[in-house]
């Protein structure tokens, strides 16, 4: 029978045990594990064989890093997350700590989910709020649009410098130039701020009230949504098919709260005259100058009108704005 002795000397020289002493050796002649012993004088061989995996996970996920794939297939064990290794002493004696940090990635990502967070898409396609283009590219798609731009450029400055006016821009202009992407890109921008916004597409929600009637808790939740936001965007306002309850009762009633209270704004292919008259006649009644009127007085004074001229963008690749 074998001693232990020999047992043990056995073991030292089987590949797994060889293969493991090389494995030691490499990780300890790592130019990282140097600069940790460099910066921490105290940290010994010892101490780095006994948090042999902590100290493993460390280099292995740092190397990692320095080759970054990208958020979405990052091999690290928490992804997005690498390992950070902390000296302690405590009581005369040194203690290696490792902990996981979020990398520059998933915090952008988190810091972009937070934006998101903030902002509210009703029948409005999500890329519209993703904030992928700087106002460079923008203004560089299509130069007709520049003027439209530029004010709603310094309407996001005017914001983050001194906060929400009561005013808000009514953009409008022909089909596909630009205007739903302009109030996306501006309420993504405030959004980072700490601003809410909701962005509603006209048509859709008309045709959605219809249900809401029969849920009334449904429907006054929704309008008080809308009332209280921070920025609020009626998008493509005159397409909608109108009716006097849903022209009076819903939108009336989120204007004449807003006004003087939180800036609106729309987008349209009408100017302002032209709105007056298309909300001065409904399928039902037929014309109501006066009902018209009303609503408009609730918009004209609170926006500033901004045409945006261009050509028709819609159609073309993703990559145009």
């Amino acid at each position: 029978m074998e001693s232990l002795g020999e047992l043990l000397q056995a073991l030292r020289r089987s590949p797994y045990m060889k293969r493991a002493e090389e494995m030691k050796r490499e990780l300890l002649a790592d130019p990282l594990v140097a600069e940790l012993r460099e910066r921490h004088p105290e940290i010994d061989d010892a101490l780095l064989v006994s948090h042999m995996n902590q100290v493993s996970q460390y280099v292995k996920e740092s190397h990692r890093c320095k080759n970054c794939p990208g958020l979405d297939r990052c091999p690290n064990d928490l992804a997005g997350h690498y390992t950070k290794l902390e000296v302690h002493n405590i009581a005369d004696k040194t203690y290696l700590v490792d902990t996981k940090v979020p990398c520059k990635l998933w915090t952008a990502k988190q810091a972009q989910e937070r934006i998101r967070r903030r902002i509210r898409s009703f029948y409005v396609d999500e890329q519209v709020l993703s904030g992928r283009y700087s106002l460079e590219e923008i203004l560089r798609v299509d130069r007709e649009r520049v003027k439209a731009v530029e004010k709603v450029a310094e309407y996001i400055a005017h914001v983050q410098e001194r906060g929400l006016p009561n005013k808000g821009l009514y953009l409008y202009g022909k089909f596909g130039t630009g205007k739903t992407f302009l109030m996306g890109y501006m309420l993504y921008e405030l959004a980072r701020y700490g601003y809410t916004g909701v962005i509603i597409y006209m048509p859709d929600f008309m045709e959605d009230l219809k249900s809401m009637f029969a849920e009334p808790q449904q429907l006054k939740d929704t309008i008080e949504m809308l009332k209280e936001t921070d920025l609020l965007v009626f998008d493509d306002i005159g397409s909608e098919n109108l009716n006097p309850w849903a022209r009076d009762h819903v939108l009336g009633t989120i204007l004449n709260y807003r006004m003087n209270r939180k800036p609106t704004f729309f987008t349209s292919n009408y100017d302002l005259d032209a709105l007056e008259q298309h909300f001065s006649f409904t399928n039902r009644v037929g014309e109501e100058l006066h009902k018209g009127q009303r609503i408009m007085d609730r918009i004209r004074p609170f926006v500033e009108a901004v045409p945006v001229n261009g050509r028709n963008k819609r159609g073309m690749t993703s990559e145009s704005v």
